[in-house]
């Protein structure tokens, strides 16, 4: 099977498993809104930011090192049970540790949801270290069924717990728990992983393998959580608990955009650990790069110009000051997502150093603009800052790459055109005008089609000529 046909094979798995989860999570928003307070709200998104921040700490961002030395052995068993076993042992030495010095913390703070905090992290980190086993086993169905399983179980689980037991900040925060803590035990058992695990198979050599590629992702890991949630903690501690709601709530249109780019850079990242080495990869990876840059312009376009419509319907009018900060979510996503895309390189070439160096110097920019915009501006300095940040770490990372490795062939005319129509589209966001929203949807509309044209049509040549899988007519 061709290159681009494996990654379409991989990525449409993946896809079938996280978007429809995604989606109903989003169309849930008039729930979560209507029911929480903008307060609870915020304490909510506080906490599952500071997860999102201890989840890489404690375990050094072991699975992601362990997804691509498995990437290397997936011909050698023997390797398998090793990287396996060591990086599950590491785990949970980290897990105790943290447990040890958190517990005695969250008795002294005296509030029930530091509880859930702390096993909230247990879980993610169990779950995440076992998700990047079934990749970096080529388990993408696997993989795939599995968040598939923990995103529905979750929903299920917060409507439960909010709707019907009425728990509030509680309820969603034992519902997301429990939702990893059943996904952990799917894949356990599903992977079978007890026959990966030995004690003649822990070796300190690997070990020490895993550490030195991941550990220069922890301060690259800290510093995508400045970039996303930093916001958060700045806000609350300036603004309020309810602004933060407010800011959260406009961030999840971005992040339901970034989470669908996500899902293709899982396979995407996949595709070039395995092929790095390939006599015409420059080709291939510009080839790919504008193809996929072109289509997630044209969904993040999309996105502005029904969000007009769209946001009040989705969102509860208590949360209506997040609406004009959503064009600037968008437009920062969209240096994420050519982040994403170049990003990989560093991945295939193990090259972490060079990843946890931009990241952290493009961090400090972003606490540094947002400290000094947030009292002239409030809420708008937070989008703004993350912004700028990642516009200087995309220029960075670009000059790195095409310095040390290849040059990446921007085309240029995608650029250029999207420049244009992005900026009519944020233009006419801010009018209240029902005609022009509608015509800028239409022109939206037309750039997708012609943008996206080619790998729409690739696509449906494949499944028509039932190749997508391999199979020939």
């Amino acid at each position: 099977m061709s290159r681009e046909k494996n990654l379409a094979k991989n990525t449409f798995i993946i896809t079938v498993g996280k978007i429809s989860t995604q989606l109903i999570t989003f169309f849930l928003l008039p729930l979560y809104t209507g029911i929480l307070s903008t307060e609870e709200y915020g304490t909510i998104d506080l906490v599952n930011t500071l997860v999102i921040l201890m989840t890489p700490i404690i375990t050094f961002q072991v699975e992601q090192g362990t997804f691509r030395m498995l990437v290397d052995a997936r011909n050698n068993f023997f390797q398998q049970k090793e990287i396996i076993t060591s990086s599950i042992i590491s785990t949970i030495i980290s897990i105790i540790v943290f447990t040890s010095v958190c517990l005695p913390i969250s008795c002294w703070l005296g509030k029930s949801y530091w509880y859930f905090f702390i096993l909230n992290v247990i879980a993610t980190v169990e779950c995440s270290l076992f998700m990047q086993i079934a990749r970096g086993l080529d388990k993408n169905v696997i993989y795939a069924f599995s968040s598939f399983i923990v995103a529905l179980l979750a929903i299920v689980f917060n409507v439960i717990f909010l709707v019907v037991f009425q728990m509030r900040i509680n309820g969603m925060l034992l519902g997301t728990f429990l939702s990893q803590v059943l996904g952990s035990v799917y894949l356990f058992f599903r992977l079978d992983l007890m026959k990966y695990i030995g004690r003649k198979s822990l070796q300190k050599k690997r070990i020490l393998e895993l550490w030195k590629y991941s550990l220069p992702l922890v301060p690259n890991s800290i510093s995508w959580w400045i970039f996303n949630s930093s916001d958060r903690i700045i806000v609350t501690a300036i603004l309020g608990l309810s602004m933060n709601g407010i800011l959260s709530a406009s961030h999840k249109f971005s992040s339901l955009y970034i989470t669908t780019y996500n899902i293709f850079n899982i396979t995407w990242t996949e595709s070039i650990c395995i092929h790095i080495n390939d006599k015409d990869i420059h080709d291939y990876y510009n080839r790919v790069f504008n193809t996929v840059l072109g289509l997630f312009f044209s969904i993040g376009m999309l996105i502005v110009s029904v969000m007009p419509f769209m946001y009040n319907i989705l969102i509860n009018s208590k949360y209506i000051d997040g609406y004009n900060l959503v064009p600037i979510h968008i437009c920062a996503s969209m240096f994420n997502i050519i982040l994403g895309l170049i990003g990989t390189v560093y991945v295939a070439k193990k090259n972490t150093k060079a990843v946890a160096y931009t990241s952290l110097i493009s961090a400090v920019i972003n606490i540094l603009v947002h400290i000094c915009l947030i009292k002239f501006i409030g809420l708008y300095a937070a989008p703004l800052s993350t912004l700028i940040a990642l516009a200087i770490m995309t220029f960075l990372r670009n000059k790195d790459i095409s310095t040390r490795y290849f040059k990446i062939a921007y085309n240029r005319k995608l650029i250029a055109s999207s420049i244009v129509c992005f900026t009519i589209i944020v233009a006419t966001y801010y009018c209240d005008s029902t005609f022009l929203h509608i015509i800028v949807i239409i022109l939206s509309l037309v750039y997708c089609t012609v943008w996206s044209k080619e790998i729409v049509m690739k696509g449906l040549s494949m499944i028509k000529e039932k190749r997508f899988f391999g199979r020939k007519k």
